[in-house]
């Protein structure tokens, strides 16, 4: 766990996850498509936090593509999501339209909340996200309400939270497991551990051997896995929104990845140690999910490249749109603010 050698980069923890899903209905250029976006919206808002355009401060999620895209692409179309601070992977994995997203993080007008959410506090109800979160676990009990109400109403959806290692020490998220447990809520808990809370190591703050453990003294099926490996993480959560959707309950996956950035874009990551880093940076998701697709002749090299040549394009327009978008006029202000 964290920069402790019990933690391997890459490695799945003490409890084997399901088999890899590999059918041929698996949409594997789909999987390795998103990933790519959200690496190159993501390196995108860096630069742009560098040069003093993003107001506040911006989380990035670059190196936990696998876990965003794993889990979201296991989703049905109408299933809930709540995400965290560093949640513009799950925003766009979501179906968020990139060019919105640059727009709400510089906050322009047309952003997805209108400019006014940055970051942090992003919700696009449409497509079923309720939302980035600056407050550590804030995410969860919304995740657990959108269950309840899912069940309630007997239409078939479940929701999912995602949650990192910081919040695993919150007392919310032992409440909510509890409900979710005795209720038997169609919920996905999902912690992405990267094995910091902000600029702390997670093993100097949270007792006990096993984040497993956490689900499983609720009586909740809880599994660890390689949280860089995107098919390792989508079959996780497939086999979890399975259970859910026949009022199986509950599930907990922990999915042991990593942050390229600090814990926000302006962070030099003094407290990571150097060797640790590239350990990890040797298992980066999308240059062994790009290498996998090759040797399975999935995909050619010249494919692979011109997906990537596309996002780039993408995501360069995007900023384009989002620079040159007008700032939310002052009549605006009040909208949506209730008292």
């Amino acid at each position: 766990m964290g920069a402790s050698p019990k933690r391997a980069a890459g490695g799945a923890g003490s409890k084997k996850a399901p088999p890899a899903a590999q059918d041929a209905a698996e949409d594997c250029l789909g999987l390795y498509r998103t990933m790519v976006l959200i690496r190159h919206f993501e390196e995108s808002m860096r630069r742009l936090a560098a040069a003093g355009e993003t107001p506040g401060l911006v989380h990035l999620c670059s190196g936990q593509e696998a876990t965003n895209v794993g889990v979201i692409l296991a989703l049905r179309e109408g299933d809930y999501i709540a995400s965290h601070h560093r949640g513009h992977g799950h925003c766009i994995a979501k179906g968020a339209p990139i060019d919105l997203l640059a727009a709400e993080i510089l906050g322009k007008a047309p952003g997805i909340c209108g400019g006014r959410s940055g970051s942090m506090h992003v919700v696009d109800l449409p497509r079923g996200n309720l939302g980035t979160n600056g407050i550590v676990g804030g995410g969860i009990p919304l995740a657990a309400g959108a269950a309840l109400a899912a069940r309630a109403r007997g239409t078939g959806e479940i929701a999912v939270c995602f949650f990192g290692d910081g919040a695993l020490n919150q007392g919310l998220l032992h409440e909510c497991m509890n409900m979710a447990a005795i209720w038997s809520l169609p919920v996905v808990f999902v912690c992405e551990n990267n094995g910091y809370g902000e600029f702390t190591a997670m093993e100097d703050v949270t007792a006990g051997e096993s984040v497993q453990a956490r689900g499983e003294v609720f009586g909740i099926p809880s599994v660890t896995v390689d949280g860089m490996n995107v098919r390792a993480v989508r079959a996780a959560t497939l086999a979890a929104a399975q259970r859910a959707r026949i009022g199986e309950g509950p599930s907990f996956i922990v999915c042991n990845t990593w942050r390229y950035g600090g814990h926000h874009a302006g962070d030099k990551q003094d407290y990571k140690d150097d060797e640790e880093t590239k350990r990890w940076e040797a298992a980066d998701p999308l240059i062994t999910f790009a290498k996998t697709l090759v040797d399975e002749k999935r995909a050619s090299r010249d494919e692979l490249a011109a997906i990537e040549a596309e996002v780039v394009a993408r995501v360069k327009a995007a900023v384009a749109f989002a620079r040159a978008a007008p700032q939310p006029a002052i009549e605006t202000l009040e909208a949506h603010v209730h008292g």
